[in-house]
Formats: C-alpha cells, structure tokens, sequence
C-alpha cells in the first residue's frame, strides 16, 4: 500500500492526540508510550493487532476498531507520520539505582533482537526502545512475563520471566536514558518510500 502520512496525520491528530501527545511524545504520568520516531512496520503491526484484540488494552482496542481507523491502509497512513516525527527530547527516566545492571542486562541479552542500540531490528519488525518513558518500559516488561501481550513472541515472554523486578526497573532505567538518533535504520519500501 502506498503511505500517506498527510492524512495519517489528520487521522493522528483526531483519534490519537488525545491520549499520545500532539507530536506523539506519549504521557509519562499515565503511562502512554511515545510514538514519534517509532519504526514503521512495527506501528503498523501493533494498530493491527490492537484492532484484532491481539493486544489487550481496552482504550486502544475501541480507537483502533473505529471505522475510520479499523483500515490496513489507515494503519499505514498513521504509522507514516508518527515514524517520520522527531523523537521526544525528553522522556521520564528512574531512579538510576540499577541502571548499569539494566544496561548489562540490555547488552548481554536484549541487544541482538533490539540492536546494540536500541533501534530495532533492521526489518522494523522489533520496535525501538529509544526515546521512551520509564513507566511504559517497566510496566510492558512486566506485561509480557504476566502474558500479557498476546502478540509476543513464546521466547521473549519466557525470558521476561526469568527477570526480577529489580532487573526489569533496571533495563526500563537504563533505555529510558538512551537519547539521539541511534543508528539510523530508514529502508526504501517497493512503492519508492522510505520508512524507519
């Protein structure tokens, strides 16, 4: 399909603003992830799976079953625009207690799906982890090693289970710090556009 992120963006700003943020820089306090600057394929996945309640998240679930979202062209006219908006700057971070344990943690077991720097994988298919609040990232944690998150893969969830809380504050510390561009993963689609 062709992406169209003006008219992501009108959709963007109608059904998901609300909730994610003007420029989709999520809201730490309640726990709404940012979207700006996530990998294409992997929003256009998670819209998906949110529309087929292959993610439970009962807000979610009745934006994305609403008809003029409820579309796979849609889908890819949002995530277009969110993956071409800047990251936020700023995202809330922990404590700091356990930080370099989450860092050796993410450099010893995350890093080859995620990438040594948390950008995703290079199909988009793995999702960034730059760029996010703290919050999310230790409550998703906690969400696949609960089972959650239906759309994850049986391995990922049995090795979530393996980590303590300690470990999972200390992997969501250390990935909330993670700033700037990363490496730059944009790849061409066959329809001429590029895509991050």
């Amino acid at each position: 399909m062709d992406a169209h992120p003006v008219r992501g963006k009108e959709l963007y700003v109608e059904y998901c603003s609300r909730c994610h943020g003007a420029k989709g820089q999520g809201n730490a306090d309640k726990v709404i992830p940012a979207l700006a600057g996530q990998r294409f394929t992997y929003l256009v996945r998670q819209l998906a799976n949110f529309a087929g309640a292959e993610r439970e998240s009962r807000t979610m679930h009745g934006v994305a079953i609403q008809p003029a979202i409820n579309d796979p062209q849609n889908w890819v006219n949002i995530a277009a625009y969110l993956s071409r908006l800047a990251p936020p700057a700023d995202t809330q971070i922990g404590s700091g207690e356990a930080t370099l344990l989450g860092r050796g943690i993410f450099h010893e077991q995350c890093a080859s799906c995620h990438g040594v720097d948390a950008s995703g994988d290079h199909d988009g298919f793995v999702p960034s982890l730059r760029h996010q609040h703290y919050a999310y990232l230790d409550r998703q944690m906690h969400k696949l090693a609960d089972g959650y998150r239906h759309n994850a893969d049986a391995d990922l969830v049995r090795f979530m289970r393996s980590f303590d809380a300690r470990d999972m504050r200390g992997t969501a510390d250390y990935l909330s710090r993670l700033r700037g561009p990363g490496k730059i993963r944009n790849t061409m689609r066959q329809d001429g556009v590029v895509v991050n």
